[in-house]
């Protein structure tokens, strides 16, 4: 392994470290595995698929929502959440740059 990999001057290691630290939370990580295989859901489809409180539920589609990892839109009462995927992709992106490093 060089010494070099994951060095201070890589500024995608603290997003990075950010991005796995959000999803690394079992119900959010839920949250994106559910959504990825329906597309589109509103949060009660959300609560009836996770068994969880409301509130909790929204707290995690805040945090993934303000990272950007997911996309919302409102109709009448109720919010459809989605996947940022280009988000996501960029994120994989990132960590298979800097998983990479340590080869060459």
């Amino acid at each position: 392994m060089r010494k070099d990999c994951c060095n201070e001057g890589d500024s995608n290691i603290p997003l990075l470290a950010d991005f796995l630290r959000i999803i690394s939370e079992e119900n959010r990580l839920k949250i994106i595995c559910f959504l990825q295989k329906s597309n589109e859901r509103c949060v009660c489809e959300i609560q009836e698929f996770l068994t969880l409180p409301q509130n909790l539920i929204s707290h995690h589609l805040k945090v993934l929502r303000d990272f950007d990892l997911l996309n919302s839109r409102k109709e009448g009462l109720k919010v459809y959440y989605s996947i940022n995927i280009q988000e996501l992709n960029n994120y994989n992106e990132i960590l298979n740059q800097v998983l990479s490093e340590g080869e060459k």
